[in-house]
């Protein structure tokens, strides 16, 4: 890759673009810990602040045009949405340092949770290329889906505490009266009509905080996985969260899991989706498709 061997040559640019209120922890001395850290024979360091919504993709956008060849996520999925969404358009490279509520894409990665081992990821410079998806014309690297997640994704981002806890207090309340809708959902030309709770759309694992939707998924295959969850009665709760913490979501019987490489999905009213974690509303059709091998991200040398 032309790309890596000309960063040998010289110390490559490099920017961390931090969202300082993702999973409500604090970061103003992230800087501090990053020039303590990173490896200041290879990068010249770069550090911007996000002030509100869309901010991260701004700044992102910018330093690809100001010659940074690595661009760092300091945040959750959504963050590393907004960055990685303009790192893909330009061809650079994508760095994480874990700082979400769940940090799905960075636990499939098996990029440490600690900020200091994370930097010594990002010290090896150990880039692969992933696979990307596109719905509805808007990017994704992790989830994506509709129903009660998405439902809960809208509700928990208009509440001002951020962290598990708050979106866990949120789905609790909201579980009683949620009802699963009605889909037709056609994959790679196969037509199923289901009533479904979920609808997750994965290219990884998991939502995050290791919790697995679909355990099998692989960022590298080439395949999305369609993961329904079935309507069920509440009394089944329980088992299914314990089968998604377990990693046995596959085996389920209130699970069904479809791979292909185009989704089509029609729903009777728009509604909430989420996009890595983040809500948008969206009308009755949905189109996604999988982008193979498409973005180069930095991870562990011993990731599979």
């Amino acid at each position: 890759m032309q790309l890596l061997k000309n960063l040998a040559l010289a110390k490559t640019n490099i920017i961390f673009i931090i969202n300082p209120i993702s999973g409500g922890k604090d970061k103003t001395k992230i800087p501090e810990v990053i020039d303590r850290y990173l490896d200041k024979a290879k990068f010249n360091a770069n550090f911007r602040f996000t002030e509100y919504p869309g901010h991260a993709a701004e700044i992102a956008a910018e330093a690809g045009l100001k010659n940074f060849e690595v661009v760092i996520a300091v945040g959750g999925d959504g963050t590393i949405n907004e960055v990685s969404t303009q790192v893909l358009k330009q061809g650079k490279i994508l760095g994480i340092l874990p700082f979400g509520s769940g940090n799905g894409l960075s636990r499939y990665l098996k990029i440490p949770m600690n900020t200091i081992k994370a930097l010594e990821v990002i010290n090896g410079m150990h880039v692969k290329r992933i696979d990307t998806a596109n719905f509805n014309g808007m990017p994704y690297f992790n989830m994506a889906g509709m129903g009660f997640d998405a439902h809960i994704s809208a509700l928990f981002a208009a509440n001002k505490k951020r962290g598990l806890s708050g979106y866990v207090k949120t789905g609790l309340k909201e579980l009683l009266n949620y009802k699963a809708q009605h889909y037709k959902i056609r994959v790679d030309g196969r037509v199923l009509e289901r009533d479904a709770f979920v609808v997750s759309i994965a290219n990884s694992s998991q939502y995050g905080n290791n919790t697995y939707i679909s355990p099998e998924a692989s960022i590298t295959d080439g395949l999305l996985d369609v993961c329904i969850i079935k309507a069920f009665p509440l009394i089944k709760l329980p088992k299914l969260a314990y089968q998604m913490i377990r990693g046995n979501t596959h085996k389920s019987s209130m699970v069904e899991i479809i791979r292909g490489r185009k989704v089509e999905i029609s729903r009777s009213t728009e509604a909430a989706i989420h996009i890595d974690g983040e809500p948008h509303m969206m009308g009755k059709e949905i189109d996604i498709y999988i982008v193979p091998r498409s973005l180069n991200i930095i991870t562990p040398d011993y990731e599979a």
